[in-house]
């Protein structure tokens, strides 16, 4: 497909599984791409594999004014910003809602909602300059933004925090020929998504959430990145404000509808 052929895309946390799957694909479908990431080495990397068609940028997606510099920055290399995939973020700690650090829930949302709103609000104001009908979506809202995640705290305030941005910012610059969208990925393939110590633990970790999820296979960082070229594409030039969800069915699944042990876990804990 050439769907992004004379576009230009910015990737956030585009070093990472998701983030590098999303911009190459991108870039497979004509796209010029920017990588952009917290580590250097890594938006490098995923930037050299892709060619001359993208560039590399090293930002703190918290800081607004590294921000507003790495639109500009897209904007001088290749002359305008037609969509952004709002991806960087971080899981952070799980824990108890009453043994949560304070600094913890902070860092969550700093790095997680913060960014998103600065990462949409510069691109936004970038797009409306230059004239630009372009798309966002955003990482923000994953499973944990429809399910309740035990210990996930800051994680899921965050997630249904985005899934809020998003609606809105969606009805702000519809005005201006602008959507706004955000995916919901279930458990994808990362080592974020399935941490482990290591490799035999892994596999293990991906058995069991394939054996969980009523597709019986666990998502692939190309899954999101197909669903995110959908959304940023003009196939869904009348799709806005929507919340996508990618899990495989995993979050059909209740007591009530899988009441079997590997299913459904005894989460009950004794003193």
């Amino acid at each position: 497909m050439t769907r992004f052929v004379d576009k230009t895309v910015l990737v956030t946390g585009g070093g990472g599984a998701i983030g590098s799957a999303a911009a190459r694909r991108f870039a497979q479908e004509g796209a010029k791409v920017a990588v952009l990431d917290l580590d250097a080495g890594r938006a490098e990397t995923i930037a050299s594999t892709i060619g001359d068609k993208a560039i590399a940028i090293t930002a703190d997606v918290t800081d607004e004014a590294a921000v507003e510099e790495a639109v500009a920055k897209v904007e001088r290399v290749f002359g305008r910003l037609d969509a952004v995939f709002n991806n960087a973020g971080i899981s952070g700690k799980v824990a108890p809602v009453h043994e949560l650090p304070t600094q913890d829930w902070d860092d969550i949302v700093r790095i997680k909602l913060r960014s998103m709103f600065l990462v949409l609000k510069a691109s936004v104001k970038a797009m409306i300059a230059a004239g630009v009908e372009g798309s966002i979506v955003n990482m923000g809202s994953s499973m944990a933004g429809w399910d309740v995640l035990a210990g996930g705290a800051g994680y899921a305030s965050t997630k249904h925090g985005v899934v809020g941005l998003t609606r809105v910012a969606a009805l702000d610059v519809a005005p201006y020929g602008i959507r706004v969208n955000a995916i919901c990925p279930g458990v994808i393939e990362t080592t974020l998504g399935v941490p482990a110590a290591d490799k035999a633990q892994y596999l293990a970790g991906v058995q069991r959430f394939a054996d969980r999820i009523p597709l019986r296979r666990i998502g692939q960082p190309e899954d999101v990145a197909a669903a995110v070229a959908f959304l940023a594409s003009d196939d869904a030039r009348h799709v806005t404000g929507v919340d996508w969800l990618i899990d495989g069915g995993q979050t059909l699944q209740s007591w009530a509808n899988a009441p079997e042990a590997a299913a459904f876990p005894n989460l009950r804990r004794t003193r």
